[in-house]
């Protein structure tokens, strides 16, 4: 598994810690910026990372902000992106399990890093259910082919 990672400025020590964690999980990761709490514009380092799990390039994403809402909007614009916004451990698992999500977007001003990994390891270790939730998340890509073509 590999995982795209990617902040801007507000969410760039929240990053930080997320690295640290996989990487003492011995999970492989991307680091798609930025690399300091200089100003940035999130659009740039969320697309990047959302392009490389539409891609292929990298299984999963885990993009931080502010707030994840930013960061969050930008990779669900990303054709065959399935980002959610969590702040709670429930809600990372059942993105996994009943929306096949792809991207977890965090907050840093939201929550702190303690619960952030708690949260990052219930995304990553979610699986999707499939079942009665495929013929949702088939909706889900309908729309996104009405809209944008196929991917």
């Amino acid at each position: 598994m590999k995982i795209a990672v990617a902040s801007d400025h507000g969410g760039f020590r929240l990053k930080q810690h997320i690295l640290d964690y996989l990487a003492a999980q011995k999970i492989a990761y991307k680091d798609f910026g930025t690399y300091s709490q200089d100003s940035v514009d999130y659009p740039d380092f969320a697309l990047a990372a959302a392009e490389a799990v539409a891609a292929g390039k990298c299984d999963l994403g885990i993009i931080c902000c502010g707030t994840g809402i930013g960061v969050s909007i930008v990779a669900n614009k990303v054709p065959g992106i399935r980002a959610a916004l969590c702040h709670d451990t429930f809600s990372a698992r059942m993105s996994r399990e009943h929306n096949d999500a792809n991207i977890l977007t965090l907050g840093e001003r939201v929550i702190g890093p303690g619960l952030a990994l708690e949260i990052v390891q219930a995304f990553l270790t979610g699986k999707y259910a499939g079942g009665r939730h495929a013929c949702r998340v088939a909706k889900i890509t309908e729309i996104e082919n009405k809209y944008c073509g196929p991917k």
